[in-house]
Order: C-alpha cells, then structure tokens, then sequence
C-alpha cells in the first residue's frame, strides 16, 4: 500500500488562509492524504500574541482571513524549513517576490520525491531583460516537478463556500489526479489542463490588466471602456504568451485561468481597487498598497514593471501598447487620462480561433 501523502502550504495570506481550509478538509477525509498539514506562517505580533499561537489555539488567521475557521488539523509553523521538512506536496501561495529567498532556504532540506503547486500570480527578473515563471525558478531552484493553479479566484468569495472554478496546470498525468483530489470541493472545481505555461502567464498577466481597468473607472469612464480594456488586455496577453511562452493552446485562455480571471480581477480584485483609489485620491500606488491593503501586496504594478523590463529591451513595448501605457502611468510617467489614447490607437488582433495560439499570425502593433 502506497504511503499517503503530506501536504505543506508555504503562505498564510488571504489565498493561502483560504485555500488552506479546502486542503484542510481534503486532507482529513481522503485516505491518499495525512490528516496533519502544515502551514508556513511569516510570525508576526498581534496584540501581543504571535500568529501562530493564534491560529493554532483559535483556528482562524485573524489579521488576513478573519472570520474564517480553517481546520485544526492545519498546524501553523513559523519555519518554513519545519514546515516543508516531510512534505510529499509543497503548496506555494506567497507574493512572489519572497520566492528566491524562500527557495534557497529549503534547499536540500525537503523530499528529494516532493513536487510543488504554486498558486503565486506574477514573474522575475532575469539578467538580460527577460523575466521567468515562478513556477520556473521553483522548479530550478529546488529541484522538483511543478504544477499551477490559477482561476477566478477571489480568496474572500472561496473562503466563503461561493462556487467558483479553477485551473490546474500539469504535465504529469500521474500526479494530476492527486491535485485535483487535493484541491476540489462541491463549491470549488477544478479542471487539469496540460498547458501549465499559459495557465501562468494568465494568473500573472491579468494584473496588469486589472489596473487599467481600475485607473478607468477612477477616470468615472463606465463600463464601456472597461470593457474595452479588458477585451485589449486578453488579446495583449494571448500576444504575449505566442511571443514568450509559445506552444500553448488557444482554449486554455477560456479556462477559469483566463478570461474568467481577468474579469473576477478586473471588477473585484484588489489590483483594481488601489488604481482607481490612484486616481481618485492623489496619493501613491505604494501609500495606497499600505492604506488599503493590510500587509497584502499588490501584484498588478510590479508585474508590469516586469513586463516592460522585458519588453524595453527587447525594443517592443509598442507591439504591446496596453502593458506599455499601464506600467507609464503606475510609474508617474503618464497621467491615467492618456490611457484612452491607447485603447483609441490600439490596432486589431485578427484571431483564428481553431488552430493552436503558436500558429496564430496577428499583425505588429505600429502607434
């Protein structure tokens, strides 16, 4: 009989606290799972009390998911290396940012069998103006196989029992079962596709997009033109993952991962919410992420910053107009109301939506 498999979730955000609840219960009723799974919590004092201490003993992340029960059987632990010390599966749901320092501090301490889901929503740097897939440099980085997972996924929503979907992105057709397992609820489905690639580049492009949509509707332009922002940013990030991460599959942008995604993000999604605060208020992305956000990141700035890392020195910032002008105006390079010259210039995407996105020939973007 095949030993049964621990879990370890690396994170305890919001999605992290959320998504821990759904393995929580997984773990404790399927027999394939140890009813005990692991939590790396960042310690923290609250009121006097670590965090830790608290979910442990109350069985709620106060400060990130209040009001929420995960189940006792999620043991928060402050190290993340006595956390993912005997895990079979390592679940990473951090800001991605803090995923380098992270992996080289699990180095050569985890399974040598382990595989990992990451559910982190962005990409990095990389020397010589390219950036890399999180799930990329985990892999690399430790050593181990790597899956994703991305959808409309609001965590507050999921965390409340609301039925949604999502996707899971694996290669391995042996241990996508078992994801899929870990991961389903009657409230929470799930669908495996192979393309992980642009399951990805979704979960980390559609931030940038939701930035937009939020500097739109501080400019208190309506849903037409938010509309249209989001129509241009999918066909911007079905243009990027053809360029970048080709050999994907068109249908996969139809997944929770994408278009569902970016419009969940775009009308919801806390990217969206501190653009318009942006625009509204005066006051700084980095005030307002301080302000608003309680100790969360916001992602939609920084991948952009990314993006255009990668696109500036690959002289093609106008082949993508839409990422260009969100990064201009998140860096004070551009005032929000020049957005709606982009979308007004924004040249047509001619689609053939039958053959894989890697044979699809869209014309260049010329402003």
């Amino acid at each position: 009989m095949a030993s049964k498999q621990r879990v370890c979730i690396i994170g305890s955000g919001n999605w992290g606290s959320a998504i821990a609840k759904i393995v929580g219960a997984n773990a404790k009723n399927l027999d394939i799972f140890e009813d005990r799974v692991t939590m790396y919590v960042y310690e923290e004092m609250i009121n006097g009390q670590k965090l830790t201490e608290i979910i442990n003993k109350t069985h709620e992340n106060v400060k990130y998911l209040p009001g929420h029960k995960i189940p006792s059987n999620v043991v928060a632990v402050p190290d993340v290396v006595e956390a993912a010390k005997d895990a079979d599966i390592l679940i990473f749901v951090v800001p991605h940012q803090f995923i380098r320092r992270i992996c080289s501090t699990l180095l050569g301490k985890i399974k040598p069998n382990a595989y990992g889901l990451s559910l982190i929503k962005g990409f990095d740097k990389k020397e010589g103006g390219g950036i890399e897939l999180i799930s990329h440099i985990i892999s690399r980085e430790l050593h181990i196989p790597m899956s994703v997972l991305m959808g409309a996924n609001l965590a507050a929503e999921v965390a409340d029992e609301k039925f949604c979907e999502t996707t899971i992105g694996c290669k391995d057709k042996t241990k996508a079962p078992i994801l899929k397992d870990l991961i389903q609820t009657s409230y929470f489905r799930v669908v495996v596709v192979e393309d992980c690639d642009s399951v990805e580049c979704c979960g980390a492009l559609k931030n940038i997009v939701a930035c937009g949509a939020g500097f739109v509707e501080g400019l208190g332009l309506g849903d037409n033109t938010k509309a249209a922002v989001i129509r241009l940013g999918l066909m911007e990030i079905i243009k990027f993952v053809d360029v970048f991460f080709p050999g994907g599959k068109l249908s996969t942008f139809f997944e929770s991962c994408g278009v569902a995604d970016l419009i969940t993000t775009c009308y919801g999604g806390r990217n969206s919410k501190v653009c318009k605060a942006f625009v509204t208020s005066g006051k700084s992305i980095e005030q307002l992420e301080k302000e608003m956000l309680n100790g969360q990141k916001l992602q939609g700035p920084f991948t952009a910053e990314e993006v255009n890392y990668m696109l500036k020195a690959r002289n093609m910032e106008s082949r993508f107009p839409l990422f260009t002008a969100i990064h201009q105006i998140c860096t004070g390079e551009l005032h929000p109301s020049k957005l709606i010259d982009c979308i007004r210039c924004h040249p047509e995407h001619m689609m053939n939506f039958d053959v894989p996105v890697n044979e699809i020939s869209s014309p260049k973007c010329h402003l």
